[in-house]
């Protein structure tokens, strides 16, 4: 069968792409955007990628086409699939269909922290021997893809988007899932671009709830009022929280300011376990979602000393506080980070780790959130961990960053030129600093431009 994907690069569309490689259909896709990690892995899975969108991608003519969530009429592609009475479906649909059926399904949902509780819950399962498929919206290192089959009869991990299915279809991806156990890591607004409030992706979290069976779990992070008040819409599932309060089931201790090594006690009625997670990871984030991972693993078999121990060989998947490179001892970091609070969480786990050298922090405000300026006087403060803030200013971003700029609480400076910026970090960076490269995008390859102008001028 000849599935032909829309938006074919995005972290989602291209890992069913590989799944359904695996399957064994032939694939094609079109992106307007082509850049790594995604066009890497496509690439090399042997996936037909055409730039840009148009008709004449759809000959020869395909028997179904994917088409991604970014994607809206208008579009000159998805208009020639409607012309031609082509076949076409969403791929949150696609994989409900036609991947999870007669699958133990695992959601992993929340505002911030979804890719890196996945990747550690199929790093779990795999450590297990229990050879899971997952669907990731990056690429786990312990795996070196974003998604796989496993073995049929395996639990599937997914990444539970809240961000509506398609232009035909505006319900939040992860209704079609059907999970057996869902984790609910936090919650808090974002995507203003289709989102009015807080209260309507409450609305859709609790759809998700609605779908978990009443055998199933709900693994929720304690101490969020939005997740309280979406379970107060109803629940027919067990519930079983986690966190630091002193009564939920699934609790961690720090054993290290900068959570690197932390004691994980679970109860369950009587009983007590507890063992301890010594790992490469920093930030209470990071061990927040190292509990929800091993609740869910625990759901499934896996025992709590072994999946502890597996931690200490899980590795970041990339762009979540991943090291590019190092030069003359300056660290660059390239982390996934885009809202104000995974900013500001992101900088004070990388705070904590830091001992010697400054830490220099570099954004580029490019969502869709960031683009309306929603949050966008929680920018500032978000950067108050960091020594110095080194702010880019995209094309389409139509308001200015200065203002935000002089109200931070540590030295900023505004670009709107790549090579100035990297310019500009090339000249203040010293040996032992960490300089961290905050975007949801390919932010034009500063990592490697960076480092190049790193070796030439300190090499």
């Amino acid at each position: 069968m000849h599935l032909h994907i829309l938006g074919i690069c995005g972290t989602f569309m291209g890992s069913l792409a590989l799944l359904a490689r695996e399957q064994g259909h032939q694939v094609s896709g079109a992106d307007a955007n082509v850049y790594p990690p995604m066009s890497t892995q496509l690439e090399e899975a042997g996936i037909a990628l055409m730039e840009g969108y148009s008709a004449d991608h759809l000959t020869p003519r395909p028997d179904l086409v994917i088409i991604g969530n970014a994607l809206s009429r208008g579009n000159p592609e998805v208009e020639a699939v409607l012309d031609a009475g082509l076949p076409y479906v969403s791929g949150p649909q696609w994989l409900a269909e036609r991947v999870l059926p007669g699958r133990r399904v695992i959601a992993v949902a929340g505002t911030h922290g979804k890719t890196t509780t996945a990747s550690l819950a199929a790093w779990l399962l795999e450590s297990a021997g229990l050879s899971p498929g997952f669907l990731i919206g990056g690429v786990p290192r312990n795996f070196g893809v974003s998604a796989r089959l496993g073995a049929p009869e395996a639990p599937f991990v997914v990444e539970a988007d809240e961000y509506d299915t398609a232009f035909f279809d505006k319900r939040s991806k992860f209704v079609h899932y059907r999970p057996e156990i869902a984790i609910l890591g936090n919650l808090e607004f974002d995507h203003a671009d289709i989102f009015p409030d807080l209260a309507a992706i409450e609305r859709q979290f609790h759809h998700l709830v609605r779908t978990v069976p009443g055998k199933g779990q709900l693994l929720v992070a304690d101490g969020e009022a939005a997740l309280e008040r979406v379970l107060a819409q109803g629940c027919w599932t067990p519930v079983s929280r986690f966190g630091e309060a002193a009564d939920s089931p699934w609790r961690f201790a720090l054993e290290r300011e900068d959570a690197s090594r932390f004691r994980v006690i679970h109860r369950e009625g009587e009983v007590e376990e507890d063992a301890v997670v010594d790992w490469g990871l920093t930030g209470d984030y990071n061990a927040r979602n190292a509990l929800a991972a091993l609740a869910a693993a625990h759901a499934c078999g896996v025992d709590l000393a072994r999946g502890c121990a597996a931690l200490a060989r899980f590795e970041t998947p990339r762009r979540r506080q991943e090291v590019r490179g190092e030069v003359a001892g300056i660290q660059v970091i390239d982390d996934f980070a885009h809202h104000p609070t995974a900013i500001a969480a992101t900088l004070a786990g990388l705070r904590a780790a830091t001992t010697r050298g400054r830490l220099l922090a570099v954004i580029e405000p490019r969502s869709n959130t960031m683009r309306l300026g929603t949050l966008r006087d929680r920018l500032a403060d978000s950067v108050a961990r960091a020594d110095a803030a080194y702010w880019y200013q995209p094309a389409g971003l139509d308001w200015s960053l200065a203002p935000l700029i002089e109200a931070g609480p540590v030295p900023g400076r505004k670009y709107d030129d790549l090579e100035a910026l990297v310019a500009a970090l090339v000249a203040e960076a010293r040996p032992h600093d960490r300089i961290v490269v905050m975007s949801n995008g390919g932010f034009g390859g500063i990592h490697e431009r960076l480092l190049a102008a790193l070796e030439v001028a300190h090499g």
